[in-house]
């Protein structure tokens, strides 16, 4: 067993590598529709994805999204720089290998089939009842409104990449029951279906080896951080190892 120190960006990026190697996402890059919804992990995801296809060139994860957290003390994402310099480019939809660019989860979702798959975000981690959960600001509850529709009406797969930074210990129905009740103030709160895809199951995807979150937390640049307690065979290890490696200087995701 080796221990590792991963940042928010770093798994960020592992689990983008490891998505892009996902066995229902090479199945439907081949022959259905990917649909990655904007969101920070997501653009990593739609950075390996595109470049896996060979059509990464017009893409940029820096305004790949529809709202962020930041400090209490910047101006919030509607504000500013974000309006003045960039434009939100839509979400990434890959039609049988092929970006079709420009369109959203909107232009497409009464589409989607069970051979599809949908790429989404999440806000809070249960890693004990493998769940995840997704913070509201749209009155119509937004994407993942419309994604529910296609997962429940027509068994659209729903996988959800999130990073072990948002890990809750709460019940996930228990929060939103807090967050949606009468005079409460701030997002709203959905529990989601959907496949869980965290560093955890990127590592086990890579390389076989099993990961274990045992502790978190840095200063200086490693604020965030998971511990992880990697365990394998020795070319488990080894593979674990190296891949950890590969992701340990990714900067930190910059507006």
């Amino acid at each position: 067993m080796k221990q590792y120190v991963v940042t928010p960006a770093a798994g960020k990026r592992l689990i983008a590598k490891a998505i892009v190697a996902h066995p229902a996402i090479r199945q439907a890059l081949e022959f259905g529709t990917v649909v990655i919804v904007a969101g920070t992990t997501n653009g990593y995801i739609a950075e390996e994805i595109l470049r896996d296809i060979g059509e990464d060139k017009n893409f940029d994860k820096r305004r790949f999204f529809r709202g962020v957290t930041l400090p209490p003390s910047q101006p919030t994402t509607k504000a500013g720089r974000l309006q003045d310099e960039c434009h939100f480019p839509g979400d990434v939809v890959i039609v049988n290998g092929f970006w079709q660019q420009g369109k959203t989860i909107f232009d497409v979702a009464d589409d989607l089939n069970e051979s599809d798959v949908i790429l989404k975000g999440a806000n809070a981690v249960d890693l004990s009842s493998q769940r995840a959960g997704i913070l509201i600001g749209h009155p119509q509850a937004g994407t993942i409104a419309v994604a529910l529709q296609a997962v429940a009406g027509r068994r659209v797969q729903l996988i959800l990449p999130v990073g072990l930074e948002k890990r809750v210990h709460t019940d996930l129905d228990k929060v939103a029951e807090i967050l949606n009740s009468a005079g409460a103030e701030g997002p709203r709160f959905l529990p989601v279906p959907g496949k869980i895809f965290t560093e955890l199951q990127a590592i086990n995807l890579l390389t076989g080896a099993t990961a274990e979150l045992v502790a978190g937390g840095g200063v200086d640049g490693a604020e965030g951080s998971v511990w992880l307690a990697v365990s394998g065979d020795d070319q488990q290890e080894k593979e674990a190892c190296k891949l950890l490696g590969e992701v340990a200087d990714e900067s930190p995701f910059a507006l």
